[in-house]
């Protein structure tokens, strides 16, 4: 019997806002714990919560971008369950009335329809110190906003999963609603999954695997539920419903406990908050500040300036980088060239350097200057790249470090004729297989040319000048 998976994810977003979801607490990230605290987000009894503006107008701007039917009225609830970094016995969170539904998010294989888009507040963490017997509590975390985004059981596969999350990641940076760093665990996910024999339209028995907070940890942690609920399957026995939990050490997952519904949580209307209401009004003014998002980009970058897909994917893979090539065609209109410079030299500076492209100091004009110098003939490609690392490290211009590293092109041909003899000297070898027909030896000489020029000769008058001399050698 062959099976299939199907999949379904739950993603948790911190939200890039400056305080939390219902008091005014700060939310920067790696703070002394419990350093950003107050009676509300603890929890005090005779508290009162105030609704964050900016969570709801970044969740409404998501909800647009993922082309939801967004609720003209939707209610916060308590979900109440026990837990000891969830100070208040319950989380303010959103069920029956959620902010957004029915939207969807396509990847390479399929449209991966949205079931919902909620608003609730984050718990606390908690701290096992080693070699102890106790934990320890920060609520630093605790009531920052949550935007929780279900799929509906669409994907298939763990690579599907890892894809969505992907192009789900790349457009909440886009847009501005959070960092996503799932190193600091501002992206999340639960994932549900269930097996069925192929073909069967009816749903097998779902396990959910919670809190998996990186895309290895998704992609591995589904491949290894898939082949455990196979294997019961196979062998005639029940998969139980139940939550279990992705341990990284020893790549399994481990029965944390049976699986809750709903009711368990005994959802209902949060007294202390009323209902939201979004008007027309409201909802013009969120759609007038939305971004342009990453495949339209995409599609407008090869018909606008003749990019290859793989060079729009990767130029516009984030939205900073997009935006630094834009304003280097607006000075320069040479879109391939611009943007092979920038996925080439500059990003392996910054790989290097480990900064984003805002922090570096070689602005547009500074690399239109560059690949200028370069198209004129004024410098060589290899020259460029010196001069590249040598404005990246001292934001000189481009043509001041040239002039004090005398790296303008040589062009002077007794001078380039001499050098190009003293290499046919030198290699008598590369130059006798280029003579016979091996084509590929002129690059190696070209080479040598290059290195005793530090990169300076005019590559078409060297080539020129070998093949010159490679007919007067056949000649004779």
């Amino acid at each position: 019997m062959k099976v299939e998976s199907v999949i379904g994810l739950e993603v948790h977003v911190e939200m890039a806002t400056r305080s939390k979801m219902f008091c005014g607490c700060s939310t920067n990230f790696g703070a002394p714990p419990n350093s950003q605290i107050c009676p509300v987000c603890l929890g005090m009894p005779g508290v009162l919560p105030v609704i964050n503006h900016k969570a709801v107008q970044l969740a409404l701007k998501t909800a647009l971008a993922f082309h939801c039917q967004i609720a003209r009225t939707c209610r916060f609830a308590r979900k109440s369950y026990f837990y000891p970094d969830l100070p208040k016995n319950y989380q303010i969170s959103q069920y029956e009335e959620p902010l957004a539904t029915s939207g969807w998010l396509d990847i390479s294989t399929r449209r991966v329809r949205i079931r919902r888009i909620h608003l609730e507040e984050d718990a606390g963490k908690l701290l096992h110190p080693e070699h102890t017997c106790f934990s320890l509590i920060d609520f630093n975390r605790s009531g920052i906003p949550l935007m929780e985004i279900v799929t509906e059981p669409d994907l298939r596969t763990p690579e599907e999963a890892v894809e969505f999350l992907q192009k789900l990641r790349q457009n909440l940076r886009y847009l501005g609603v959070s960092d996503c760093s799932m190193e600091e665990g501002s992206l999340r996910c639960d994932a549900n999954i269930s097996l069925r024999p192929e073909g069967q339209d009816s749903f097998g028995v779902k396990v959910e695997v919670k809190n998996l907070n990186s895309f290895k940890s998704v992609r591995k942690a589904l491949a290894y539920e898939v082949s455990r609920q196979t294997d019961q399957i196979l062998a005639g026995e029940v998969v139980s419903q139940e939550t279990r939990l992705w341990n990284e050490n020893l790549s399994i997952t481990e029965s944390m406990r049976g699986k809750e519904e709903a009711c368990d949580y005994r959802y209902f209307p949060e007294p202390d908050l009323v209902p939201l209401t979004f008007d027309t009004r409201v909802l013009d003014m969120i759609a007038g500040e939305m971004v342009e998002l990453p495949q339209s980009r995409r599609l407008r970058f090869m018909q606008d300036y003749s990019l290859s897909d793989y060079e729009a994917e990767v130029i516009t893979a984030e939205k900073e980088v997009a935006d630094y090539f834009e304003d280097c065609v607006k000075i320069y209109q040479q879109g391939r060239i611009l943007a092979n410079w920038i996925m080439g030299e500059l990003a392996s500076l910054l790989k290097e350097k480990k900064c984003s492209i805002q922090e570096q100091p070689v602005s547009p004009e500074l690399l239109v200057e560059l690949v200028k110098m370069v198209n004129d003939g004024i410098i060589t490609q290899t020259a460029a790249k010196e001069v590249l690392r040598e404005t990246f490290a001292t934001g000189k211009r481009p043509a001041q470090v040239v002039e004090e590293k005398q790296l303008a092109q040589l062009k002077d041909q007794d001078t380039l004729q001499s050098i190009v003899e003293q290499v046919i000297g030198e290699n008598e070898k590369a130059f006798h297989d280029f003579c016979q027909g091996t084509e590929k030896a002129i690059g190696f000489l070209m080479g040598q040319v290059m290195k005793k020029t530090r990169g300076k000769a005019n590559p078409k008058m060297v080539e020129n000048l070998l093949r010159r001399y490679r007919d007067g050698r056949q000649k004779t």
